[in-house]
């Protein structure tokens, strides 16, 4: 498998750095900034899922080449779900995080189940077919900022099977958990399998 070219369509640099430190040599992720595109794309949607698709067939509309996307949320079980679809603008459309994690640790105040997962769902859009892969890194949240970093709510969420916040890793530690690196695992082999024949 080489040679391929896949356009990412997002404009967090944060998110092209995870990728790209998990995918194999053969694969190239072109950022949306390297491919000379300046659009916001919207995510007007109620579900992870319909935001990755809507992305990802935004840049194929404009493009006509093969591409991915992926929309991520923070799932906490004690306020049903939220913020979910909503974690990148939790606390506004500004996008700050800050402002994000001081509105989830002030909900969760004083509550005693912490139980979270964040949940990742990419929308591969390959020779004009879509293909969807879903990963998800259960654990909980934290009563405080720990860990400066990684990025959104890295500081405030432990994985399961580690006493540290995605804050306090490395970018290989979190690789080890991270909902994103599970479901570029599923990229890779689909791509694998699509280019084999």
């Amino acid at each position: 498998m080489s040679g391929i070219q896949l356009i990412f369509a997002t404009n967090n640099t944060n998110k092209v750095i995870e990728i790209q430190s998990v995918i194999p040599a053969g694969i190239q992720v072109v950022s949306l900034a390297e491919a000379g595109i300046n659009i916001d794309i919207p995510e007007p949607h109620h579900t992870l899922e319909a935001n990755a698709t809507e992305k990802s067939t935004v840049i194929h509309q404009l493009t006509h080449k093969n591409c991915f996307s992926e929309d991520t949320g923070l799932e906490v079980a004690a306020l049903n779900g939220e913020p979910g679809v909503k974690s990148a603008r939790y606390a506004g459309d500004n996008k700050s995080f800050t402002a994000n994690i001081d509105k989830l640790l002030s909900n969760l105040l004083g509550e005693k189940n912490r139980r979270a997962q964040f949940r990742t769902v990419i929308s591969l859009i390959w020779n004009n077919k879509e293909y969807q892969f879903e990963g998800i890194c259960k654990g909980q949240i934290t009563h405080e900022t720990i860990g400066t970093n990684g990025f959104g709510y890295d500081a405030v969420f432990i994985p399961d099977g580690s006493d540290k916040t995605f804050g306090e890793m490395s970018l290989q530690e979190k690789n080890a958990y991270s909902h994103r690196k599970k479901a570029v695992t599923q990229l890779i082999s689909c791509l694998q399998a699509l280019t084999a024949n």
